[in-house]
C-alpha cells in the first residue's frame, strides 16, 4: 500500500474534521481569524445538479406540508432541521465523499419553504377569511403568488449587504440557537465520531421526548404556577400568572441562547406578567377597554391573563420591537453607508486588485447587482400594485413606499431577533405593517373592500421578506460556520423562492376550494383570522393601539439610554411567557455546566458537548414535530385524557432531562 502524498494528507485530515474550531462560537481575540471546516483556498463541490435538485424538491415537499398543516391544524413547523437531517442522511446512504458543501446548499435552497409559509399564511388566508362576507373582494393565484415571491426577493436583496456585518463582525457576539444546531447536524452527519453519537442519541431523547407530550400528552406541554394551592386564586384575582412550556426543544434553544440573553428576555417577560398585566387588573378592571373598536365586551377583570397578553401587553412588545429595530438602523448607520458607498464605488469605476482578491468565503454578490435588483423588485412591486391590487398610480404609489420602508427598516430586526433567539417576531411586525398600512390607505382615500385587499397584499409582501430575511441569516451563519461560498448561497436562495411561491399559490388555492377558512370544517388559520379581525374595523373607522406602542417606545429607548440591549427585553415583552421562562432555565444550564471548573479548557469542552446535546434536542424536537403533525392531520388521535395530575407530574420528565442534560455536559473531557 503506498503511502499519502503530502496533499492527500491535508485533504484527508480536511475531510476527517468532525467538530468547529473552538473560537466558532466565542468572540475572537485582536488579531484573531476564524478558520472554517472548508479552507476558504480550497474549492469544495456546492452547486452541484446533485444539490439544487435535491434543494428544490425538498423547497416543493416542506413548502406544500408546512402550507398544509399550518393552515389545516394551525401548526407550523421549522423546516431547516429536518432539511438538513434529509441531505445528510441521502448523502451518506448514496456514499457521497466530501458532501459538506453540498448538505448546506441543499438546506439553504430547501429552507426558503419555511420561510415563505410563515410570510403567507400570516396574512393572505385573510383574503379568502374577508371574501367570505365580501363577495366582491377577489383573490386569485396572482396575487398570492407574487406576493410571496416580491416579498421574499426583497427579503434577500435587504440582507445582504448586512451578511458581514451579522455573520463575521458580530462573531461570537449572537448565538444564533438555530443556525448553530442546524450546523452541528451537517458537520457530526459529515464526518461521524463522538459528536455524531452525542447528537443522535440527544436527538432520540429529545425527539421522544416532545413526541409523548404533543402525541399521547402523557404529562403536560406546560406547567403552570396554577398547580401551587395558592396558584389558580393568584391567576384569577390577581392576575399573576407564571408558566413554563416543558419541551425539550425550548430548553435546549435556551441553553444555546446563554444565561446572559436569556435573562434580559425573561426580564421583558416579567416586567409584562408580573407588573402590568396585574397593574391593569388593579387600575382599570371594572373597565371595558377597547382601543381598537374590534368588539370586546369583557372587562378586564373578566378576563383572564393570557386574554390580557393577547389584547393589550403584547402590543407593548410590538412597539418595543419596533422602536429597538429603528434604533438598531441607527446604529448600524455605518454598515448601510459603507454598503451604499460600495455600490457606488462599483458604478462610478472597476474593481481594485485587492477587491478583486476577496477570499472565497467573503464573496457576496456584486452591491451593482444588488442595488439594481432592488429597483428592479420595487418596480415590480409597484406594477403589480397597480394592475393587480389598487387599479390607481397614486394608491400604487403609496403601497410601494410602505413596502420598501417597512421592509427594509424591519429586515435588520428580523435577522437581530433570529441571531438573538432563534425565534422571529414577524406576526408583530406584519400586525404593526397593518395597521400602518390601513390608516395611511384610508387616509389616501382607499378604504372598504379595495383598501383591505391593498393592506393585506402590503402585509403579505412585508410579512414574506421579513420572514425570508430572518432565514437567509441563519443560512448564511451555518455557511460561514462550515466554509461555503456566500455568492452561491444568495444566488441560488432565489431559486428557491421561486419555487416556495409557486407551491404555496397553489396548495392555498386548493386548500380553499377543498376546505374552505370560513363555515363547518374550515380551516384553522389563527394567524389570518386574527389580521382579518384586525384589519375589517380599521377599515371600516376602527383605530390603532397607540398608547400601547407608545409605552413599548419609551420602555425601548430607556433601555438603550442605559445601554441594555432593547430588542430581547421587547422580544421577551411580546413572546409568551411559556417560552421565555424554559430560555433561562436553559442558560443556567449552560452557565453551571460552564463555570464548575477552575481549568477554562475543561469549562469550554464541558460547553461544546452541551451545546451538541441542546443540538439534538432541538433537532429530535423539529423532526418530531413534523411527524405529530402529520399524526393530527390523519385524525389518529391517540391523546390522553387530561386528569388533575397530567400537569404537575411533568415535573418529573422535565427535570430528569434537565439532569441527562447537566450530567452529560459534565462528562466532557477537554481535548489534548
Amino acid at each position: 500500500m503506498r503511502a499519502r502524498t503530502k496533499e492527500e494528507t491535508i485533504i484527508y485530515m480536511e475531510n476527517k474534521k468532525t467538530q468547529l474550531p473552538e473560537n466558532a462560537h466565542r468572540e475572537l481575540k485582536p488579531g484573531e481569524e476564524y478558520q472554517p471546516l472548508l479552507s476558504p483556498k480550497k474549492n469544495y463541490p456546492e452547486v452541484t445538479p446533485w444539490s439544487v435538485t435535491l434543494g428544490l424538491i425538498m423547497t416543493v415537499i416542506f413548502s406544500a406540508a408546512a402550507a398544509y398543516l399550518g393552515l389545516k391544524v394551525g401548526q407550523v413547523f421549522e423546516a431547516a432541521i429536518p432539511i438538513a437531517i434529509i441531505a445528510v442522511g441521502l448523502s451518506s446512504a448514496l456514499g457521497r465523499k466530501n458532501a459538506l458543501g453540498e448538505n448546506v446548499m441543499v438546506q439553504s435552497i430547501g429552507s426558503c419553504s419555511g420561510a415563505i409559509v410563515a410570510g403567507a399564511i400570516f396574512t393572505l388566508p385573510a383574503l379568502f377569511i374577508l371574501q367570505d362576507k365580501y363577495p366582491e373582494l377577489t383573490v386569485n393565484f396572482t396575487k398570492v403568488f407574487f406576493s410571496s415571491l416580491l416579498g421574499g426577493i426583497l427579503g434577500i436583496l435587504f440582507l445582504i449587504p448586512f451578511r458581514k456585518y451579522f455573520v463575521k463582525e458580530q462573531h461570537g457576539k449572537y448565538p444564533f440557537p438555530e443556525a448553530t444546531a442546524t450546523t452541528q447536524v451537517l458537520v457530526s452527519g459529515e464526518g461521524g465520531g463522538k459528536g455524531a453519537k452525542t447528537l443522535l442519541v440527544s436527538g432520540l431523547i429529545g425527539g421522544l421526548y416532545d413526541f409523548i407530550v404533543s402525541t399521547f400528552g402523557l404529562w403536560g406541554e406546560t406547567l403552570t404556577s396554577k398547580v401551587l394551592p395558592w396558584g389558580a386564586a393568584l391567576a384569577d384575582k390577581a392576575k399573576v400568572l407564571l408558566k413554563v412550556n416543558t419541551g425539550a426543544a425550548v430548553l435546549g434553544l435556551g441553553y444555546i441562547v446563554g444565561l446572559k440573553y436569556a435573562f434580559i428576555i425573561c426580564c421583558g417577560s416579567f416586567l409584562v406578567w408580573l407588573v402590568i398585566i396585574p397593574l391593569m387588573n388593579l387600575i382599570w378592571g371594572g373597565q371595558v377597554i377597547d382601543l381598537m373598536h374590534s368588539g370586546i365586551t369583557q372587562t378586564i377583570g373578566e378576563m383572564s391573563a393570557d386574554q390580557i397578553f393577547k389584547e393589550y401587553a403584547r402590543h407593548i412588545g410590538i412597539g418595543g420591537i419596533a422602536t429597538a429595530g429603528i434604533v438598531g438602523i441607527v446604529k448600524s448607520f455605518g454598515v448601510i453607508k459603507s454598503a451604499v458607498g460600495l455600490a457606488a464605488n462599483e458604478f462610478s469605476r472597476k474593481k481594485t486588485d485587492a477587491e478583486a482578491e476577496v477570499i472565497r468565503t467573503q464573496k457576496d454578490i456584486s452591491m451593482k447587482i444588488i442595488v439594481i435588483g432592488i429597483a428592479v423588485t420595487l418596480l415590480a412591486v409597484f406594477a403589480f400594485f397597480m394592475f393587480g391590487v389598487v387599479d390607481n398610480i397614486w394608491h400604487a404609489v403609496v403601497g410601494l413606499l410602505i413596502v420598501g420602508v417597512i421592509a427594509f427598516l424591519f429586515t435588520t430586526v428580523a435577522a437581530n431577533a433570529i441571531a438573538i433567539v432563534g425565534s422571529n417576531p414577524v406576526s408583530g411586525m406584519t400586525l404593526m405593517t397593518l395597521i400602518l398600512a390601513s390608516l395611511i390607505m384610508v387616509a389616501v382615500g382607499l378604504n372598504g373592500t379595495a383598501g383591505m385587499t391593498a393592506a393585506l397584499i402590503i402585509g403579505g409582501v412585508v410579512c414574506t421578506a421579513l420572514s425570508v430575511a430572518g432565514a437567509f441569516i441563519t443560512d448564511l451563519k451555518i455557511g460561514y460556520w462550515i466554509g461555503s461560498t456566500p455568492k452561491k448561497q444568495e444566488g441560488w436562495k432565489f431559486l428557491g423562492t421561486l419555487v416556495a411561491a409557486a407551491t404555496v399559490g397553489g396548495v392555498m388555492l386548493v386548500l380553499n376550494k377543498t376546505y374552505g377558512f370560513t363555515g363547518e370544517g374550515a380551516l384553522v388559520a389563527p394567524q389570518a383570522n386574527a389580521m382579518a379581525a384586525v384589519i375589517e374595523p380599521m377599515m371600516n373607522g376602527g383605530s390603532a393601539p397607540w398608547l400601547l406602542y407608545g409605552i413599548g417606545a419609551v420602555i425601548a429607548l430607556v433601555l438603550t439610554f442605559f445601554k441594555v440591549p432593547a430588542l430581547p427585553f421587547a422580544l421577551g415583552m411580546f413572546i409568551p411567557l411559556d417560552l421565555n421562562m424554559p430560555m433561562l432555565i436553559g442558560g443556567a444550564v449552560s452557565w453551571f455546566v460552564g463555570s464548575r471548573s477552575k481549568d477554562k479548557a475543561l469549562n469550554e469542552a464541558r460547553v461544546e458537548k452541551g451545546t451538541l446535546i441542546a443540538s439534538g434536542f432541538i433537532a429530535g424536537g423539529a423532526l418530531m414535530g413534523v411527524i405529530s403533525a402529520i399524526l393530527r392531520f390523519a385524525e389518529v388521535d391517540m391523546y390522553m385524557k387530561p386528569s388533575p395530575w397530567t400537569e404537575p407530574v411533568a415535573i418529573i420528565p422535565y427535570t430528569a432531562i434537565i439532569i441527562y442534560m447537566v450530567y452529560a455536559a459534565l462528562k466532557a473531557k477537554k481535548e489534548e
